[in-house]
């Protein structure tokens, strides 16, 4: 039966009343909070927000790194009627001040003071806010309040007017707004409603076996739907806990210390891991090395063996007790049933690395309007390269030309504002268009080639899918980022970033004496070490898909330097726009 996020939250709260439910760092020390502690901090945040003048359908905008006062005013804002839109904490004022007028946000909920400037800055141009709240610390202005101002002004509301919101809250309504990731162009606002929330987070947990009890840790954005659904709805159904890194530098060592049963990683984690467990490995005795490379290769085929539904090989368990054991338990991973990546591409190449260490990544394909997952992968049914089977309970399939839309109570209720937008993304049979490229193969799974609007039509009219390319240049050990470059040109060039944690090792294998990214951007040794790898990928590319040129980009494309979303997706138009120099001279 659905429940609406209050029903589902309220149901866990007292059955696992004295579980832990959230876990954080207080003086460099873990500390717990349990169900019935969460649900009175959600409690007191709702109640705080409807005397801050919260009305029912207005907006609670929240921008801050992932803490437990994110998760109250998230859940906090549902419980007293209105409607969450976080924030990325790397959006500029003007980039938070579209949001927040957009949703008609009255409360804005900041982490600190850096957060509350960028508000202090657009305050005048957002009509609807009445009040801002702050994580952390505490501001002289009359209508900023600290945290522990929420205690004093809930104890000033009185409980029938909460209690009546969430009593005429409906599975139809929209209970939080995931603002895309922009792009191209302003973002949109996706409306997921209640039935879409609960169901989701059931259908996910039945599906990948996320058991009663098991623990999480937060650390990807909030406002990205993903975490949201793993992190804040997907506990509501197995009353488990959520552990909040304290920072992606410290993510590692967090791991180590929560060991969590299940980790979802975007590409770009897996990928900086698996560079430095490569230089690491680099630095050990040649036995080391050895035995290592053995236990991988029965690694790969314990992996593959799995997928065929065959038989482990018989030298697993001594591979798994000499090697795979050891790299759990260094990564944190050793309680780990399901390891996940999502939200980008990730490179074949990436995939096996893991696969190799009895790591199986299990890859889902989604998107903010379908509330997250449209295609699942579990560790007994994924194939290494596929993007996992259709959600249980929902529908996918490939459009004429080529297209993967989904349908089911996974799909959202449409974009808030933007009928044109709705009508676009929504068919009137109920079919969500993605705009991504992908085929289903004999067994219902799904592959992803490419955005469809993405695609690189060269100058001979050839269709070429950049992200194939991209995911292989990026298998070449020093290649941390690939951008193909090739729209209405002769032929395709791409600019490279260089993995930091890789240079040195590949520089010693290039017999360069450059030192660092500068260095080896000008030294021919290692152009000639870098073009015979490319080269390689060239030969298992069809002759139009070919690099012919290439050029190193010597700072890495982030999120805070605007080449990436938040979520690590490539921005084509920001970095085609910022480096159209170094791209006409390819062209020459």
């Amino acid at each position: 039966m659905s429940k609406t996020v209050i029903e589902a939250f309220k149901t866990a709260a007292q059955k696992h009343a004295n579980d832990i439910a959230l876990k954080h760092k207080v003086h460099g020390n873990w500390h717990d909070i349990s169900w019935s502690e969460y649900e009175d901090h959600v409690l007191t945040t709702a109640k705080a927000l409807i005397k801050l003048g919260l009305e029912p359908g207005k907006g609670v905008a929240i921008i801050g790194y992932n803490c437990p006062q994110w998760f109250y005013a998230d859940v906090g804002a549902i419980f007293a009627g209105g409607i969450p839109a976080g924030i990325y904490t790397t959006n500029s004022a003007e980039q938070c001040q579209y949001i927040a007028h957009h949703c008609e946000a009255q409360i804005a909920v900041v982490e600190d003071a850096a957060q509350l400037a960028k508000f202090k800055k657009i305050q005048d141009q957002l009509p609807h806010l009445k009040a801002i709240v702050l994580m952390y610390g505490e501001d002289s202005s009359d209508d900023v309040y600290s945290w522990n101002d929420l205690k004093r002004l809930a104890r000033e509301q009185n409980d029938s007017d909460l209690n009546e919101r969430m009593k005429n809250q409906k599975l139809e309504d929209t209970c939080t707004l995931i603002y895309t990731s922009g792009t191209t162009g302003d973002p949109k606002a996706v409306m997921i409603t209640h039935n879409n929330a609960t169901w989701t987070a059931q259908a996910g947990v039945d599906c990948v076996d996320m058991r009663e009890g098991d623990c999480g840790i937060t650390y990807l954005p909030l406002s990205h739907v993903a975490e949201q659904m793993l992190s804040i709805h997907g506990p509501m159904i197995t009353g488990g806990s959520v552990a909040f890194a304290e920072s992606l530098d410290k993510l590692g060592d967090n791991l180590r210390e929560i060991r969590p049963n299940y980790f979802l990683g975007v590409p770009r984690v897996w990928e900086k891991i698996q560079a430095k467990m490569m230089a690491a490995g680099a630095q050990n005795s040649n036995l080391k090395k050895k035995i290592a490379a053995w236990a991988r290769g029965i690694g790969l085929q314990t992996g593959y063996a799995i997928q065929s539904g065959e038989q482990r090989p018989l030298l697993y368990p001594l591979a798994y007790k000499l090697v795979f054991s050891k790299v759990r338990e260094k990564l944190g991973l050793d309680r780990c049933r399901i390891m996940v990546t999502s939200a980008a591409p990730i490179s074949k190449d990436t995939l096996e690395f893991f696969l190799s260490l009895d790591i199986p990544l299990m890859e889902v394909y989604g998107m903010s309007e379908c509330t997250g997952p449209a295609t699942v992968s579990t560790p007994e049914k994924f194939k290494t390269g596929k993007a996992g089977f259709a959600l249980p309970g929902t529908e996918i399939r490939i459009a004429e030309d080529g297209e993967v839309c989904m349908r089911g109570p996974h799909v959202f209720a449409g974009y808030m504002k933007n009928q044109e937008a709705t009508e676009n993304a929504l068919d009137q049979e109920g079919w969500l268009h993605s705009g991504d490229i992908g085929t289903i193969d004999e067994d219902g799974f799904l592959q992803i080639t490419d955005r469809k609007k993405e695609l690189i039509i060269t100058a001979g009219g050839e269709n070429i899918a950049p992200q194939l390319i991209e995911a292989a240049l990026k298998s070449i050990p020093v290649i941390a980022q690939a951008v193909v470059i090739g729209d209405r040109r002769k032929y395709l060039s791409a600019l490279l970033t260089l993995d930091a944690e890789n240079l040195l090792t590949e520089l010693k294998k290039a017999e360069s004496n450059a030192t660092d990214v500068p260095s080896a951007a000008a030294c021919e040794k290692f152009h000639s070490f870098l073009q015979s790898q490319v080269d390689e990928v060239n030969g298992k590319l069809a002759r139009v898909q070919t690099i012919k040129k290439w050029t190193i980009i010597q700072t890495e494309f982030t999120p805070e330097s605007g080449e990436l979303t938040p979520t690590m997706k490539l921005k084509r138009r920001v970095v085609n726009e910022r480096y159209k120099d170094e791209i006409e001279k390819m062209y020459d």
